[in-house]
């Protein structure tokens, strides 16, 4: 069966046997790949219009008790500069955002335990108060069920958790013994059914990453259906045990990304930083190939070198304002419109509409 076929059925039936995923995987053409990004892109015109959604991203802390392989931010990372910011300081980004125009908050954090329930639902709190009209995302990490409720109680709308790998054995070479698949996959499931819109995702190329697991990431979010998925190209840290490691592909990044909105259409999917990192057009290629999201960095400057998942991250010399300047000529000159609002998934637009 021709990859062309393979897409077809996709756009069709929402869902490909792991057989079939690993077929239409292996040895695409840059054909099969512009196939797919055509295809994607009238599908998220069809449902979003021109329009891309831009999220302003404050990345709070650096501190994380958790030691990923991957990560430049690893408790083990002695070279780390390690920083936290203050709710006050959160609380002036979110100014100069709304200022700039922005209606979601992106929360993101290492896994920092300072950052306790009553910490961060008050910090939740004084957002939703001074601005009732915004959402909330959250990315900061594994936590407990009763940890999420709280903070869905107190006005968070949604949390951004990647799976990372949906291949146990493949996960466990990830990450050290104390973290387990089976707890990140217990922590979605509870974000789903608490409320969160909740998102998932990969990184492509991870180290031990193969045709089979990547079929089994796209089988899980077929059958998981989050309401936003993060894919973006595996790239290495020099602090860390992948440090010689190569950077993910950006093709087959591509690749991916207009396959997941082709399986799930109405899906919120970020043009990652790391795309815009591997490329100088990587974001631009990201909307092209059906992603209808950036977000664009609200972070104090004397933090942002800090905050280093992984290495040359894009966007950290600019400051929030020629970061949003810089994107929108992006977006523009591709013929997509900026959109000032919240941007809910589809399914909760409706519960959320009195505060777009």
């Amino acid at each position: 069966m021709s990859k062309r076929e393979l897409i077809d059925i996709l756009n069709k039936e929402k869902m490909l046997s792991h057989e079939q995923w690993c077929e239409l995987l292996t040895d695409f053409s840059e054909e099969d790949r512009l196939f797919a990004g055509e295809l994607a892109l009238k599908i998220t015109e069809a449902n979003f219009g021109k329009n891309v959604f831009f999220r302003g991203i404050i990345e709070f802390s650096n501190i994380c008790k958790n030691d990923c392989y991957y990560c430049g931010i690893r408790r083990s990372n002695k070279e780390a500069q390690r920083y936290r910011l203050s709710e006050e300081e959160i609380l002036l980004c979110c100014r100069e955002g709304y200022r700039l125009g922005y209606r979601t908050f992106v929360l993101q954090s290492g896994e920092d335990n300072y950052w306790t329930d009553d910490r961060i639902t008050t910090l939740i709190g004084c957002i939703k108060a001074e601005y009732p009209d915004c959402a909330i995302t959250l990315s900061i990490g594994e936590r407990s069920r009763e940890s999420y409720e709280a903070m869905f109680n107190a006005g968070a709308d949604r949390y951004l958790l990647r799976h990372e790998t949906a291949d146990k054995d493949h996960y466990a070479r990830l990450h050290p013994e104390a973290m387990s698949f089976e707890n990140r996959m217990l922590c979605l499931n509870d974000l789903k059914e608490i409320g969160f819109q909740t998102g998932c995702g990969i990184m492509v190329g991870t180290p031990y990453q193969t045709i089979e697991t990547l079929a089994k990431d796209m089988e899980f979010m077929g059958e998981f259906k989050p309401e936003m998925v993060g894919i973006g190209p595996f790239i290495p840290h020099k602090d860390t045990p992948f440090a010689n490691c190569e950077t993910g592909d950006r093709e087959l990044t591509l690749f991916l990304l207009s396959l997941t909105r082709i399986m799930l259409p109405e899906v919120l999917l970020p043009s990652t930083t790391a795309l815009g990192t591997v490329a100088s057009d990587g974001r631009i290629q990201g909307v092209l190939a059906g992603c209808n999201v950036v977000m664009p960095n609200l972070s104090p400057q004397n933090v942002r070198k800090s905050y280093m998942l992984y290495d040359n991250k894009a966007g950290s010399e600019l400051s929030a304002q020629e970061s949003l300047r810089l994107l929108q000529k992006q977006m523009e000159s591709i013929g997509k419109t900026i959109v000032i609002g919240r941007g809910d998934h589809i399914r909760y637009k409706g519960k959320c509409e009195e505060n777009d």
